[in-house]
């Protein structure tokens, strides 16, 4: 009892319960401890490709939807030469290209672990979201230099009620994208495409702010359309800034406390746990992975222990949505657990 029992991993099919000898035998016995198993891992592989296929669509419909309306933007743009609308149309591009590394990582998540990366590849949504924060915070760059030249030498907006148009048709196109994103990304978990899809919805307010450029061209005004530029620059800097902080919270593993409290719950209202010393979460792309500590009653015999770890991880997995995978270790109680997960 001193070694810790790990959770099961998922994937196996259960053949060895039917071709087993019977349950009397010693053997048989052995091979149900040491064999990883999981009563439904077919059913959560399959899970796991329905979310990235479901991801996939999203970006698709969002790709499709931002991109049509940056490319009615854009024409409204070169026969009104709104610096405003440039900045919406150049920022909306940007939504629709960041599709592309998201849907990279989607795909890349399908791939199975390897004996180099051991825990798959689900992690690309990380590294895509900070590609995501990158083209952010390059719009934002490219949007405020063009409104601080303009602002320099302003211009006048012709065509006002295109520019009017066109902030309209962007506030509707990235309104439909964040639906679409948020709802998804909601739905299988992805911070990725969440984050994405919260961006797009901000970008929809902003949108509606090229309709004062456009109101005050229309009083004369010749620097409103810059300075609403400007603007819009700055509302892209400060989302770049909540992008980024979400993101790397997820590369330092952050999760929800409540997560962590529930699952603490979950496996203290088991009457054969002694205490529940330590649970971790983690997202590995957009599942959730927990590795969990439990002190057991001194005496519990090595294969009582196995199955309370399997029930354990099959609680775990019922209770927490989008967890996946647990590694469940169970000491027993004249071993008590250190902080560094070691038993004494």
């Amino acid at each position: 009892m001193g070694e810790p029992l790990r959770g099961h991993g998922h994937g196996h099919d259960h053949e060895h319960q039917t071709r087993r000898p019977s349950p009397a035998s010693r053997w048989a016995g052995l091979k149900h401890l040491v064999t990883p198993h999981s009563h439904d891992g077919v059913v959560r592989v399959d899970a796991a490709l329905e979310s990235s296929r479901v991801g996939m669509r999203a970006l698709w419909v969002s790709l499709l939807v931002l991109g049509a309306t940056a490319g009615l933007q854009a024409v409204v743009v070169v026969l009104s030469g709104s610096v405003a609308l440039l900045s919406d149309t150049v920022h909306n591009a940007a939504d629709a290209l960041t599709a592309v590394p998201v849907g990279i990582a989607f795909l890349l998540g399908r791939r199975s672990a390897t004996r180099r990366f051991t825990y798959g590849f689900g992690r690309a949504e990380d590294v895509a979201g900070i590609v995501v924060v990158l083209v952010i915070a390059a719009s934002a760059v490219a949007a405020g230099v063009e409104s601080a030249r303009r602002l320099a030498n302003p211009t006048g907006v012709e065509h006002l009620w295109a520019v009017a148009a066109a902030a309209v048709i962007g506030f509707a196109g990235n309104e439909v994208a964040a639906q679409v994103r948020i709802r998804t990304g909601r739905k299988i978990g992805s911070a990725a495409l969440v984050a994405d899809g919260l961006h797009a919805r901000t970008d929809a307010v902003t949108s509606l702010a090229v309709l004062l450029s456009a109101g005050g061209a229309a009083l004369g005004w010749r620097w409103a359309d810059p300075v609403v530029g400007l603007l819009i620059a700055v509302t892209i800097a400060l989302i770049t800034w909540a992008a980024a902080k979400h993101i790397l919270a997820r590369l330092m593993d952050a999760v929800d406390p409540t997560l962590v409290d529930h699952a603490h719950h979950v496996l203290a209202a088991m009457p054969e746990i002694n205490a529940v010393d330590r649970v971790r979460l983690r997202w590995i792309g957009h599942a959730l992975h927990a590795e969990v500590d439990l002190t057991v009653p001194d005496g519990m015999a090595l294969a009582s222990a196995h199955t309370l770890a399997h029930d354990a991880e099959h609680r775990l997995q019922h209770a927490i949505p989008r967890l996946t995978s647990a590694t469940v270790h169970a000491y027993p109680a004249r071993q008590p657990v250190h902080l560094d997960g070691h038993a004494e």
